[in-house]
């Protein structure tokens, strides 16, 4: 889809559908919809009031315009009390987008000309559309799509362009995460998944450097190849690095990456186990962040390390009650093979900071625990830096994704005590799941600067989608490539 920048006004623009966003209670007042409404001698109040359009969030009305102004459908898109602006314009363009049906032209107003409002109109018409369709057939095959977008501007500034451009480059790395999210697992398994990363860094000049089994062995890492003890396909290390020359900083994403969970010895129930495809978001957020930062060309050194595997139920799965080692020299006793990513992370985690970094972040699908504490679309965000953690929760607002401030509750790190090894992975009480989850991460990083999101992984179907209005909440890319240009 291409996107252009326009001054025509709503009343003259020449598109099938025209998109507005309405702030709650504010559609009379509104100066575009009054003009709408006189072009269309009435009509579109009329619509307005026989629906009961209000301008709650996500709220919608489509009205036809049958001749009456240039475009053929208007679609008022409420924003409810939406504070920042931003999100308001990414919520319109997502939610505007959704709304066609057989049309391939579409305009969304942007009601105030900044830098800030054009890239999220961008980004929201960019991952708007998104339809996971790779394994439709013959009449399933979705036909037509959008094929021309424009954002309606009080004025032009060649400053714009770009904001078009950044913004498409972060849809698009939103998007690229929810293609591999939605993989099936016997499609995206940790050596496909390592070829989709090595082939998309070729693209972009981003160097990928990618591990088997004998070398993962050889560097020491004793719990990730115990996770992947009981399946029968290799894992994988991938470690992307985007270096451009005369970096300000370095940065560290750690991505965990298991595509598909079964939650080995301890097994997981049939329904809980149906979407565990979605368990290597973490890492499908990684490659979508490294990719981005490399297409936006920031000064920022940025890593992207992924440890990717299954956790199966083989016969030489590990089990409950067994002890490794781990790269760091810690020994861990394990309580429970469903707790696997945090074993992973353990490794790759005390790998990465050997990169040096100014930051290290980890995205991870942790545990269940943080979506019964805060819902599927919010992300827990620890960290053992305060500064840190209030940069990437600000990075969030911006970016218009949900994350809450978590604790790591020193007192809560006792009940990590095993008898036999040095700490066990999960705590002794069934209370504050993905806080002692952060905690175990937190024994592997040292000193390193360190954030982790303990990350929802709903599949982007279109039932779920309608979900998440804002169009990338769940996995934190664009919160990522914001954290980015914040330190640029």
């Amino acid at each position: 889809m291409k996107i252009s920048l326009s001054t025509e006004s709503v009343t003259h623009i020449s598109t099938e559908i025209l998109v507005l966003g309405i702030l709650e209670k504010g559609v009379g007042k509104d100066d575009d919809v009054v003009k709408l409404d006189k072009a269309m001698s009435g009509a579109l109040m009329q619509h307005v009031k026989d629906e009961g359009f209000t301008g709650k969030e996500g709220e919608t009305l489509k009205v036809p315009a049958r001749g009456r102004v240039k475009a053929s459908w208007i679609v008022l898109v409420g924003l409810g009390s939406c504070v920042s602006h931003a999100d308001g314009i990414r919520l319109a363009s997502v939610i505007g987008a959704r709304s066609v049906r057989r049309q391939k032209t579409i305009a969304v107003r942007v009601p105030e000309a900044t830098e800030a409002l054009v890239r999220a109109g961008a980004e929201g018409l960019t991952t708007g559309p998104y339809r996971y369709d790779r394994f439709f057939t013959g009449n399933r095959k979705p036909k037509g799509g959008l094929k021309k977008a424009v954002l309606l501007v009080p004025s032009l500034a060649e400053r714009f362009s770009n904001a078009v451009e950044e913004g498409v480059i972060v849809g698009e790395a939103i998007n690229v995460a929810r293609d591999l999210v939605n993989g099936p697992p016997n499609v995206i398994n940790p050596p496909a998944l390592a070829d989709f990363a090595a082939e998309a860094c070729s693209q972009y000049g981003v160097t990928c450097d990618v591990w088997g089994k004998a070398q993962i062995e050889a560097a020491g890492m004793p719990l990730f190849l115990a996770v992947n003890a009981g399946s029968g396909v290799e894992p994988r290390l991938i470690h992307m690095s985007w270096t451009p020359k005369n970096s300000k900083k370095r940065v560290v994403f750690v991505g965990k990456g298991l595509t598909f969970d079964s939650g080995g010895l301890c097994l997981k129930p049939a329904k809980a186990m149906a979407h565990m495809k979605c368990d290597m978001g973490g890492a499908a957020t990684t490659i979508g962040a490294v990719l981005a930062a490399a297409r936006l060309k920031l000064p920022i050194e940025v890593h992207g390390v992924i440890g990717s595997t299954e956790n199966m139920t083989g016969s030489f799965a590990y089990r409950p009650g067994d002890v490794y080692s781990s790269y760091d020299g810690k020994t861990v006793e394990i309580a429970n093979t469903d707790a696997e990513g945090r074993l992973v992370l353990a490794d790759v985690l005390a790998w990465a900071r050997e990169l040096e970094p100014d930051f290290m972040i980890d995205h991870a699908t942790l545990t269940g625990a943080c979506m019964v504490a805060l819902g599927p679309w919010t992300a827990g965000l620890y960290a053992n830096d305060p500064e840190l953690l209030e940069m990437y929760y600000a990075s969030s607002t911006q970016s218009g994704e949900s994350l809450w401030k978590m604790p790591l509750d020193d007192d809560l790190k006792k009940t990590l005590a095993s008898d036999i090894a040095d700490l066990k992975h999960i705590s002794s009480l069934p209370y504050g799941g993905s806080i002692t989850a952060a905690l175990f991460l937190s024994e592997f990083v040292g000193k390193t600067r360190w954030a982790h999101l303990d990350i929802a992984g709903p599949s982007f179907t279109e039932k779920e989608h309608e979900y998440l209005p804002q169009g990338g909440t769940g996995f934190g890319v664009s919160t990522a490539v914001a954290f980015l240009e914040q330190i640029s």
